[in-house]
């Protein structure tokens, strides 16, 4: 729990962001922006969990070294892990600016939305090489065991974030008005920031030095930035697939109608705020589990495996139950439009049910990428996703005429699926470590 809560605040701040965004724009901008910003949202989370996953390579791999004592192989590894993540942010930049530009326009989607998003997708765009820079300290902090720090500098990014959106979006102090363009303007700005201030804290920090007079930008590595990737690309496909998943269930809903993809906008924001506190869980389970992996402590490994599973069980029962009681009175924290809140309400009725096994799966995923285990994983979320659930969704939803409701069944469906085969997967994972270890012991 000590390491897990800061690290679920700033997990919580990468999600806070657009939900800050959404809400901002649904309360002061209208229906058709807040249409806007879901479909941008839906096309820009796909290329950024790319970098994040990428990004996140890092963590289990510092953790592995430390637990080995290894403080200079956890330096250079800092090193390659910059230099990869900045081609990757450029190679990511124009994946959004031509491919995502692209996809949005040719996705039979309202003409009017598509026009206000063009300029917010833009400028998010631009905030990818800020936020990767950040993330490879991030990381790298993380995997250590220092999460507070991180945590500090995503809570004052959010609430910069937050007041000048407000500023921007409205046009306060004698400011054009900017609507979407302004929510944009405003997270581009806190990224940068938020890039310098975790840069300088790992650089200039105490904690870090004896790790970090063996770092140097130009210490390149191709074997260790291989070594990186080999973790951190099937990991970003694993998010690729969940957060892919999500967001063609987004274009099904606009498939639907603008009123359909804002309800599904506002169900969805609420229900990731909750997925990315299991996902702080997650990364918590991956640092304790790589630490004691380092060290061939598997029993020790086991323990915190299993008091995982037990913390995200009981956390996503109680946000189960409160989206239960308060579904009607949650989506207007997103939409004062009541054709959109009444859509809405149901829909985090059914959210209450996948939280469950989206908070199980979550952390099958952060115990097995502390084990080093990413390719087996990475196949399990995809059929989960795009096998089982998202056809399971567009079936119901659109062939059905179920509606929104259907495509969210089939996300449940795709979730439970998830939840169930990496569970499995970590129970092989664990044995065949234990009788391993038994084995070596009788010799």
């Amino acid at each position: 729990m000590a390491l897990a809560g800061p690290v679920v605040i700033s997990q919580l701040g990468h999600t806070l962001v657009q939900t800050a965004d959404t809400i901002i724009v649904g309360q002061f901008a209208g229906t058709i922006s807040l249409a806007a910003v879901s479909l941008v949202h839906s096309v820009f989370m796909v290329v950024l969990v790319i970098g994040l996953g990428i990004a996140f390579g890092l963590t289990p791999l510092i953790a592995q070294e430390n637990g080995r004592s290894n403080y200079q192989e956890c330096a250079k590894l800092l090193s390659n892990s910059f230099w990869l993540n900045i081609i990757s942010a450029i190679i990511l930049f124009l994946a959004v600016y031509y491919g995502s530009m692209y996809a949005m326009q040719h996705a039979d989607q309202d003409p009017e939305v598509v026009n206000t998003a063009k300029p917010y997708l833009l400028i998010l765009s631009l905030s990818i090489l800020p936020l990767m820079v950040f993330n490879t300290f991030k990381q790298f902090a993380e995997g250590l065991g220092f999460t507070k720090q991180a945590m500090n500098i995503t809570i004052w990014g959010n609430i910069l974030n937050v007041v000048l959106a407000i500023i921007l979006v409205k046009g306060m102090f004698g400011i054009e008005p900017m609507g979407v363009r302004g929510v944009g303007i405003a997270t581009l700005i806190d990224r940068i920031l938020m890039m310098a201030v975790m840069a300088w804290y790992v650089l200039s920090s105490k904690n870090f030095k004896r790790y970090i007079q063996h770092f140097s930008i130009r210490f390149i590595d191709f074997s260790r930035i291989k070594q990186v990737l080999k973790i951190g690309a099937p990991v970003a496909m694993q998010f690729v697939f969940e957060i892919g998943a999500f967001a063609g269930a987004a274009l099904i809903a606009g498939k639907i109608g603008a009123t359909e993809q804002a309800a599904h906008q506002t169900a969805i924001t609420l229900a990731a705020m909750t997925y990315m506190m299991a996902s702080g869980i997650a990364s918590a389970a991956t640092i304790k589990i790589g630490n004691s992996f380092g060290n061939k402590n598997y029993f020790r490994l086991q323990k915190f495996a299993t008091v995982s599973y037990h913390l995200v069980i009981v956390f996503m029962l109680i946000c189960a139950l409160i989206f239960a009681v308060f579904n009607q009175y949650l989506p207007y924290i997103i939409s004062k439009d009541l054709t959109v809140i009444a859509m809405a309400a149901p829909l985090l009725i059914i959210a209450g049910m996948f939280q469950l096994f989206d908070g199980t799966q979550v952390v099958g995923l952060g115990v097995l990428r502390g084990m080093g285990d990413v390719n087996i994983p990475t196949f399990i979320t995809f059929f989960a996703y795009w096998v089982v659930g998202l056809p399971v969704a567009y079936y119901l939803g659109i062939e059905l005429q179920i509606g929104v409701k259907g495509i969210w069944y089939g996300l449940t469906l795709g979730l439970l699926t998830s939840s169930i085969l990496l569970f499995l997967r970590y129970r092989y994972m664990i044995q065949k470590k234990l009788i391993h270890q038994v084995d070596l012991s009788l010799q």
